[in-house]
């Protein structure tokens, strides 16, 4: 299926969203209350009438959660499918008795990769809607622009996707990786012998905040291990850039006579005709592999990958992750999306940021159920230090900061779409908020330093 049938789909469902405060799901579950009866934080269901009897004879009125997540334009190729997950893990958790003893009421809003819009519809969970908890934002830059709505309104946001580090708020838990989680030990990589020996490094993204951040540690890292800055290329391209002919030319002449890899942090739809444009023009993996951060196997469903053999991504989990914790996750999302009638169906896949996006929800739970309130201050101290089973393995939440352990995974594109882990960190590693090769004087301590310190 092309990007735009994908997108279509979205759109489609999510019309309600942007209108319906309970969210995306409420006319889409209505017609199908039979096949997800207590499901979906029940408010997707039934009325407010019926929903608060319901909840108030489970232990107390629902609580509220927001979803914030592009479910139109350029980012909904990637965002639909987080709303959905934690819809998932909603519906998980109140057939399972609830958050407790209290069901879960998601309410989900539509910021359509429309930056400004994400402070509005942010405000608009926060101050109407009254949400103990958002899940949201892919970009760093909707993050951004959220940032200072969660702050002023001591709001909590949990945040699934790998980004650029640089930030120490005590508003935001980072589920994701930081770039000594992802992008540094990926460059390494490629840089070792396993790895290839590549002395030559095109840093290719798309315009915002992420991919110059990662660049500029990156590019840092590169300098200090004896790479020469004649061998290190750099160039962005706006959201939603279709045209690569050009950009693929001139990494083909960086690339003539080996020895060259891509670093790509491009995000969003451009990642189709970018993988399009580089087969076109005669580059393989062989000739100058592509190790991305923001293609995964959610966006490579709606992609030709006969000319992405071969290159490669570095995340923290994939589909193809052999636990059993795992096969579960996966059996039960294809479910959910089949039994929901959502694009694709049962030929779903998860990802790195579907797989944050709900163990994030799992640690929030853990957190509220520890901290015995839904208290935006005592949740967030009750999160330091939780540990989860996720579906791709155990992972921590730190015990002095907003971030996560995780392990590091570099994969190989398979054919269907899947990636096989070609490397694997040794356990989990540490994140750092504030690069050593950028920042190494600089820490993330909210136990002991109440956020950002100069290190002794």
């Amino acid at each position: 299926m092309d990007t735009n049938t994908r997108q279509d789909g979205a759109s489609g469902t999510d019309a309600a969203a942007s209108t319906t405060p309970a969210g995306s799901s409420r006319r889409e579950f209505l017609g199908q209350s039979g096949r997800v009866a207590a499901g979906v934080g029940v408010a997707a269901l039934v009325g407010n009438l019926g929903q608060y009897a319901l909840s108030y004879g489970a232990g107390g009125p629902p609580i509220k959660i927001g979803i914030l997540h592009s479910l139109s334009g350029t980012m909904a190729i990637s965002e639909v499918s987080l709303r959905d997950v934690v819809l998932m893990a909603v519906e998980e958790i109140n057939k399972a008795g609830g958050v407790m003893g209290r069901q879960v009421e998601a309410k989900v809003v539509d910021p359509a990769s429309n930056w400004d819009l994400f402070a509005e519809k942010a405000k608009q969970l926060l101050l109407e809607d009254k949400v103990s908890v958002v899940f949201g934002c892919w970009t760093s830059v909707s993050r951004k622009s959220v940032l200072p709505v969660f702050e002023k309104n001591n709001g909590l946001l949990f945040y699934p996707v790998q980004y650029e580090g640089e930030e120490c708020s005590r508003n935001v838990f980072y589920t994701g990786a930081a770039v000594n989680q992802q992008a540094a030990p990926a460059v390494e990589y490629l840089m070792s012998p396993e790895g290839g020996n590549y002395k030559k490094f095109y840093l290719l993204g798309t315009d915002y905040v992420y991919p110059r951040t990662t660049n500029k540690i990156l590019r840092a890292m590169l300098l200090a291990k004896g790479v020469p800055a004649s061998n290190i290329g750099e160039e962005y391209t706006p959201f939603h850039h279709q045209d690569y002919q050009t950009i693929c030319g001139t990494i083909k002449k960086f690339a003539a006579g080996g020895g060259a890899a891509v670093i790509s942090t491009i995000n969003g739809d451009s990642n189709v005709p970018f993988y399009k444009e580089f087969g076109n023009q005669g580059l393989r993996a062989e000739d100058a592999p592509i190790m991305a951060f923001s293609v995964a196997e959610d966006e490579l469903r709606g992609m030709d990958t006969s000319a992405l053999v071969g290159h490669l991504a570095a995340w923290n989990y994939y589909q193809s992750v052999d636990t059993p914790q795992n096969k579960k996750f996966v059996a039960n999302f294809k479910a959910y999306c089949k039994r929901n009638n959502l694009p694709d169906g049962e030929n779903r896949v998860t990802d790195d940021p579907i797989e944050a996006a709900y163990f994030g929800v799992y640690v929030w739970k853990q957190a509220v159920e520890k901290a015995g309130s839904i208290e935006v201050d005592k949740v967030r101290k009750a999160v330091y230090g939780q540990k989860f089973l996720a579906p791709g393995g155990p992972i921590m939440m730190d015990e002095a900061n907003q971030h996560t352990h995780k392990p590091v995974l570099i994969g190989e594109i398979l054919k269907n779409g899947q990636l096989k882990t070609i490397w694997r960190s040794k356990g989990l590693v540490k994140p750092e908020p504030w690069s050593e090769y950028t920042n190494p004087e600089k820490g993330c301590d909210w136990i002991n330093h109440q956020g950002t310190y100069q290190k002794k």
